[in-house]
């Protein structure tokens, strides 16, 4: 019975995606859990950063609780984050937003808003004059980001750059190469969407990562 069943949806050429939905990594990876829900999260609702899985795979063992990190958005990357490391700040545009996610911020992070007008958003991270092992690259006016944050990355930090194959990033990419740093590519998919997508991040000798 089993085996007609199957010849039926393959003859339909749906067999792929009920396999997929059935038994494969991207259930594993809670896809379709996060796809119908419209949610950044895992198999079992947990939240997860909107990078691609294979990124998320790499990073996640690397990380310390010996990090501080500077976010450029906010979500549920700040929640899976804050439990990886000793300490996170993000910078969030968008008011509705904000308000929603500070409500449930965890003791260890630290969420402010800024209009992107004037920089303001584009500098908060140099604001405290602090230096983290990790700057995120994930919310608006990336470019603009790039160049104000570089200067409060610790010697022995990281810039990670999500939707890093975007054209109108290209020139934030050759700055950063011209400063030294290397890049390592992770593509594939990420939560909720379908569509193959790049996470970047960009090290240089004798990073915190031990890439």
């Amino acid at each position: 019975m089993k085996k007609i069943v199957w010849k039926i949806l393959n003859a339909l050429r749906v067999g792929g995606p009920v396999q997929l939905f059935l038994n494969s990594q991207l259930k594993e990876d809670g896809w379709f859990n996060s796809f119908y829900k419209k949610k950044s999260v895992g198999l079992n609702n947990e939240p997860l950063p909107w990078y691609t899985y294979s990124f998320i795979k790499f990073i996640s063992p690397r990380l310390s609780k010996n990090f501080s990190a500077f976010e450029f958005g906010s979500g549920n990357s700040t929640f899976w984050i804050s439990n990886k490391i000793k300490f996170i700040k993000s910078v969030e545009h968008d008011k509705a937003w904000y308000e929603k996610v500070k409500i449930n911020l965890p003791v260890n992070a630290e969420l402010v808003y800024k209009e992107v007008e004037n920089d303001s958003y584009a500098k908060e991270a140099g604001v405290a004059g602090n230096k983290y092992e990790i700057i995120i690259i994930d919310g608006v006016d990336r470019n603009n980001c790039v160049y104000e944050s570089i200067n409060s990355l610790s010697s022995n930090g990281v810039i990670i750059f999500d939707n890093s194959e975007r054209k109108e990033y290209s020139e934030t990419i050759n700055f950063l190469s011209k400063e030294g740093f290397k890049k390592i590519d992770f593509w594939g998919m990420g939560p909720v969407t379908p569509i193959n997508s790049c996470t970047s991040v960009f090290y240089r000798e004798n990073n915190c990562l031990g890439i």
